[in-house]
């Protein structure tokens, strides 16, 4: 019998939004291989390459071990332990998320610069010069990698979490019955079956490292989308650009593919008690105090110090602080603007995705993998399209690329909180409409679309909050004159105006900090079953 395709009403607004999302993508392979580089390549090939790789692997290599050294440990305490404060760091360790990797890159420069608190103090109680001793430099490959690892790890803390959670606890019994040690029994029998959860938790991490630009442009460490920018904004050259972007997708690619790996070895594991309420092991007197001692570490790095020094820097040269104004008033229609797009391309998927067919699940696929793929690659596939047309970045078309880039990137983020709410509503509201002799577009309007709205508020406000977070891409595609808060954040930390810098930087932490809190807030009041799917 000849293979027969079967389509559904609902594929062909899923394909639409599809070629969407994807058309960035395609548009950058297809520069890279039928464009040729000019001098500006051969230049980036010859002289370049080896730094950009370098700095790029060489970064996720250390963020790695960073995250890895505080993460797994945290989640296995606030997991399996009582101690003082657990309740607290439960939720706590998760706000890092909230400031994007070049607002900590900003704040950590500046605590551990020169004329930092920090080295300010050293000379003040030894009375030593800048140049009578060694002091850790952030402006560094280590340092770079230390400043996106404490930003990133609650990506690895929360899969590490869930991981631990979701695992049989006969398992952890059977050790303790046998006379393991709470040591061994991690090492033993939690860190491998939880392995698969914390190694997706770290390709997530990854992709988000790989793609930073803000972060490494402001330490001085050459990276692939550091190199990317460059070649683009430096160079004027989008084929060159585009050949670099081919090699970090190679990379994303390859985390994406661990991640899917990963996320299918996490429910191999069967037990009848999978989802009983662990029995935390309570511990007192100085393994409390130590255990609550290492998670505040970790929160403070991440979060307290940064902020905090934000916060010093605007307060105490406040009429150093330049306004902001214009720049909130565009990055709210650019972050508005772009996130409609989103919402609508992510409403459509996941009402195509009810039906099942094919085109629906192909664009649910493209756009998981389009959220890993960094902005400046997307940027640049928007900028060789515009191209092709003879269009140029003036008038509106600017603000219609960087809303169809943000929605290229941030439709999964949109889709899947309705996808879940979709998923959680009764087959029986479709079967019933199915009955009546209701039209699948007449089912989809009264049933599945206001089922899919329910979840459709947490994914508007990840939606806007990524958009207003993006630097990489709007920098490269902005309108003439129109700095948004993360632009406008950028020049002054670039120019070394720390003060300037601070407020604009102190909002968009404050506008990420919404989403976190109510992930957050999901955490803590879900069922022990519901936790490890959180992550998804």
């Amino acid at each position: 019998m000849p293979f027969r395709l079967s389509l559904r009403p609902a594929d062909g607004p899923a394909a639409l939004a599809c070629a969407i999302i994807a058309v960035p993508m395609i548009s950058v392979l297809l520069a890279a291989v039928f464009t040729g580089g000019g001098e500006a390549w051969q230049h980036i090939r010859d002289t370049l390459m080896v730094p950009y790789l370098g700095g790029t692997l060489g970064t996720l290599m250390l963020a790695t071990m960073f995250m890895l050294v505080f993460a797994v440990p945290a989640a296995w305490l606030v997991t399996m332990h009582e101690f003082p404060g657990r309740a607290a760091f439960e939720w706590l360790l998760i706000l890092p998320l909230a400031a994007p990797g070049y607002v900590l890159a900003y704040a950590w420069g500046d605590l551990m610069g020169v004329g930092g608190p920090l080295q300010s103090a050293l000379r003040d109680m030894t009375g030593w010069a800048a140049r009578d001793y060694w002091f850790p430099s952030m402006r560094s490959l280590p340092g770079l990698a230390f400043v996106l690892a404490s930003g990133l790890y609650p990506y690895v803390y929360l899969t590490a979490r869930a991981g631990f959670v979701s695992q049989s606890i006969c398992a952890l019994e059977a050790a303790r019955s046998l006379g393991a040690s709470p040591l061994r029994s991690f090492w033993q029998v939690a860190l491998p079956a939880a392995r698969p959860a914390i190694a997706a938790g770290l390709a997530l991490a990854l992709m988000e490292a790989a793609a930073d630009y803000g972060a490494a442009e402001y330490l001085g460490v050459p990276t692939l989308t550091f190199g990317i920018v460059r070649a683009w904004k430096s160079f004027g050259e989008p084929a060159a650009a585009a050949r670099l972007a081919v090699i970090l997708l190679v990379l994303v690619v390859g985390l994406v593919m661990a991640e899917r790996w990963s996320r299918g070895r996490a429910g191999s594991q069967q037990s009848s008690t999978r989802w009983r309420t662990v029995s935390r092991t309570k511990l007192s007197g100085a393994a409390g105090w130590l255990a609550a001692a290492f998670c505040l570490t970790g929160f403070t790095i991440g979060f307290i110090l940064p902020v905090s020094r934000l916060v010093w820097r605007a307060v105490e040269s406040h009429e150093q602080i330049a306004p902001i104004w214009d720049a909130l008033k565009n990055t709210l229609v650019l972050a508005g603007c772009g996130a409609v797009f989103a919402f609508v391309l992510a409403l459509v998927i996941a009402l195509a995705g009810r039906g099942k067919g094919p085109g629906a699940a192909f664009a649910r696929l493209t756009a998981s993998s389009a959220y890993a793929i960094p902005g400046a690659v997307l940027a640049l596939g928007a900028l060789v399209v515009l191209g092709g047309m003879g269009l140029t970045l003036t008038g509106l078309v600017p603000v219609a690329a960087l809303a169809w880039v943000y929605a290229s990137r941030f439709t999964a983020a949109g889709a899947e909180p309705m996808v879940a709410a979709l998923d959680r509503a009764p087959a029986s509201l479709g079967q019933a409409a199915q009955s009546l002799g209701a039209s699948p577009w007449r089912r989809a309007k009264e049933v599945d679309l206001p089922i899919a709205l329910s979840g459709a508020s947490a994914g508007a406000l990840i939606l806007f909050v990524e958009s207003l977070k993006e630097l990489p891409a709007t920098l490269m595609l902005r309108p003439f004159n129109w700095d948004t808060l993360a632009v406008r954040a950028h020049a002054y930390a670039s120019d070394e105006r720390l003060a300037a810098a601070a407020l604009p930087a102190l909002l968009i932490t404050l506008a990420g900090l919404v989403p976190v809190i109510l992930l957050s807030w999901r955490l803590s009041h879900a069922r022990p079953g519901e936790q490890a799917g959180l992550d998804a």
